[in-house]
């Protein structure tokens, strides 16, 4: 299962349609195990799932080979009706935004971050709760980080790569340090560093976090399309 097995039939019109699988096949192929059409990242990494829109029996077969007994995902789209056995954990609504318009800067007081400072990241993650960050999703693309006296207080970074895009995620910053303009920094200079290689910022969030979806349209962010999060869990016998 180390090799993309069989294309679904159709293309995808955009390659933000179907951002996991694009970033598999091409930028983070190092990162892929296949199963049919289903594909994962290394959960050292990260825990998306690539699939087709809609799921074959085949493709949940391929999933639950891929997930183990009792493993779970986020699928993309809110109407997956799983096999029996299967389990609907969750239903989360978000939106996917299209950074075109962004209005990046460099900005020197940002650092950009290592495997060294992983253990700090992951501290701050788990204070500030951005979403989900593996101990390798550093290895997804650059990172930046600011300091203050020495600590990590805020950060930012590159996650999925489909063609010519590049997703913005993991920005955060310690509650003492918000509402100084630190996230929006953060996000315009990734998507500086992201313009600078000629492709173009997007990035995802919960329809319900109109605050951070707020910042992210006066940055020049637009909304591309609203979608849903299916958490399912495989059956907990193969």
């Amino acid at each position: 299962m180390t090799t993309e097995s069989t294309i679904d039939a159709g293309t995808t019109l955009h390659p933000l349609d179907d951002p996991v699988r694009g970033s598999l096949r091409g930028a983070h192929r190092r990162f892929a195990t296949w199963a049919g059409r289903i594909g994962r990242y290394d959960p050292e990494v990260a825990g998306f799932i690539g699939h087709p829109p809609v799921l074959s029996d085949q493709d949940w077969a391929d999933l639950a080979t891929l997930l183990g007994p009792g493993g779970s995902a986020g699928l993309r789209g809110g109407d997956h009706a799983p096999p029996p056995g299967w389990t609907v954990l969750d239903r989360l609504a978000s939106v996917q935004m299209d950074g075109s318009a962004l209005r990046v800067a460099d900005d020197p007081d940002l650092e950009v971050l290592t495997a060294a400072d992983v253990p700090e990241i992951l501290a701050l993650i788990a204070r500030t709760q951005p979403g989900p960050y593996a101990p390798r999703t550093i290895e997804m693309g650059t990172y930046l980080g600011l300091r203050m006296d020495g600590r990590l207080i805020a950060m930012a970074g590159e996650r999925l790569h489909p063609p010519g895009w590049t997703e913005i995620s993991a920005v955060c910053t310690d509650a003492e340090f918000r509402g100084r303009g630190i996230g929006s920094r953060l996000v315009r200079a990734v998507g500086a560093r992201i313009r600078a290689r000629g492709e173009t910022p997007f990035l995802h969030a919960l329809a319900r976090n109109t605050t951070a979806i707020g910042l992210y349209e006066t940055l020049g962010f637009t909304l591309r399309q609203r979608s849903a999060l299916t958490l399912v869990q495989a059956p907990a016998r193969p």
